[in-house]
């Protein structure tokens, strides 16, 4: 509680702690807005949100891409007037010009900008035409541009503007825009590190993936979708060649984990397994018991499901899959008519936790012109959600595919199972030719 004196000493002291804790709550508001997403451009719509009225009656946040030119990306008024027409590309920042823009971008600032002086400025570029075009639709009679700086750089400025009646912005406000931009920049630069390491996670993912092969009567096709997650590197892949017989090898896994170790594990695995299916004429149990005790005994501590399938044509001309199942979804059997089947036989544990434990096959005749899907659980699975309720979701939606082309059969597949999937997800989908 402050004492007030009788010349009103008091009443000057309140003012200032009234105006320290506005300002203060609107940091911690500003601080929210831009700390609630990892989207660069919603997080400064939302900070524009705050900062108007109290600030300012205009707000405009331009950010320099990799290359340093400038762009546009939010233009925001407090009463919601139209601003999209005044977003978008900006012309290059031009090394010697005066224009109060231009020197933010190039490292100056905050400046507090008259914004008549400055369309007076003798300058040629066309970033001050730009500006001057802008002031004269804000109507603005005070203005402060400040940077946007981390990491040493700039990365772009935040403009706020008065017009119309209202109080001129003064000197005493740039510490506090200063405050906001800092704040903001941090908001940027963490927004383009996540884009960047999601980006990077998401190739290092698809480049362990392989090509798909012709294989003549059969169509194949497969998909990938990367969890959603920052720098998660799924474990999950697919593999499908032709074997030296002319059968073809179908294989899906899942290897634990979503970080860098389980994408190395999940390579090794790769690499073992072809070796193993293209070395052994064995059953598919078989083989997934060698590369159970291999793994093992080289790179122990990791687990993984997997299927290992050989798809081929029986003394009957008709087409077979002999499979093996180590702890992974079932294959899912779709008929040309619509019929759906889930292949549970030939299960076994998951690999990594018992290299002695049996591994049984099983074989199933595949009518015509049917198609088989192998997919990982990120295809099924939703938190807080049993998973009968995601197996009987797929299966609906395959059934009311089965016709379509096999390219839309799995596009539409993930744009209907996979909302709400926090996982990784890999399918591989096969269809086999009409008969003749």
């Amino acid at each position: 509680m402050v004492s007030k004196d009788p010349a009103g000493g008091g009443a000057d002291i309140d003012a200032v702690l009234q105006t320290a804790l506005q300002r203060l709550a609107l940091l911690a508001e500003a601080t929210d807005a831009l700390s609630s997403t990892l989207d660069g451009a919603l997080a400064l719509r939302r900070l524009c949100q705050v900062l108007l009225p109290q600030l300012g009656d205009w707000c405009a946040a331009d950010l320099l891409d990799e290359h340093g030119h400038p762009h546009r990306v939010v233009v925001a008024h407090w009463d919601r007037l139209p601003t999209a027409h005044l977003e978008g590309p900006l012309p290059a920042v031009p090394e010697d010009s005066p224009d109060p823009l231009a020197r933010v971008l190039r490292g100056a600032g905050p400046l507090l900008v008259d914004p008549s002086a400055a369309a007076a400025a003798d300058d040629p570029s066309d970033l001050h035409a730009a500006q001057r075009a802008l002031f004269s639709q804000l109507n603005a009679h005070s203005v402060v541009i400040a940077p946007l700086r981390a990491r040493r750089q700039v990365l772009g400025a935040l403009t706020l503007a008065r017009s119309g009646e209202a109080f001129a912005l003064t000197e005493n406000d740039l510490a506090l825009v200063e405050d906001v931009a800092h704040r903001t920049a941090l908001a940027v630069d963490n927004s383009r590190l996540y884009t960047s390491v999601q980006s990077t996670a998401e190739q290092l993912q698809r480049a362990l993936l392989p090509a798909l092969p012709r294989l003549g009567p059969l169509e194949v096709a497969a998909r990938y979708t990367p969890a959603r997650a920052v720098a998660e590197v799924g474990g999950d892949w697919y593999d499908c060649f032709r074997l030296p017989d002319g059968s073809t090898a179908l294989i899906i896994g899942d290897v634990t984990g979503h970080d860098l170790p389980a994408a190395v594990t999940m390579g090794q695995l790769r690499n073992m397994l072809r070796a193993l299916v293209c070395d052994r004429l064995e059953p598919p149990g078989d083989i997934l018991r060698r590369l159970d005790t291999i793994a093992h005994t080289l790179y122990g501590g990791h687990t993984a499901t997997c299927i290992n399938a050989r798809l081929d044509t029986g003394a009957d001309s008709g087409w077979h899959l002999h499979f093996a199942n180590a702890g992974h979804p079932p294959p899912l059997l779709v008929t040309h008519d619509g019929d759906t089947l889930y292949l549970t036989t030939g299960h076994s544990i998951l690999l990594g936790i018992e290299p002695d434990a049996p591994r049984p096959s099983s074989s199933h005749a595949l009518p015509p012109a049917s198609t088989l899907l192998l997919y990982t659980d990120g295809l099924i699975e939703r938190p807080g959600e049993d998973i009968d309720r995601g197996l009987s979701r797929l299966r609906q939606h395959a059934a009311a595919l089965t016709r379509e082309p096999l390219h839309v059969f799995c596009d539409e597949l993930l744009s209907g199972c996979a909302h709400g999937s926090n996982d990784d997800i890999a399918l591989l989908a096969v269809r086999l030719p009409h008969p003749p």
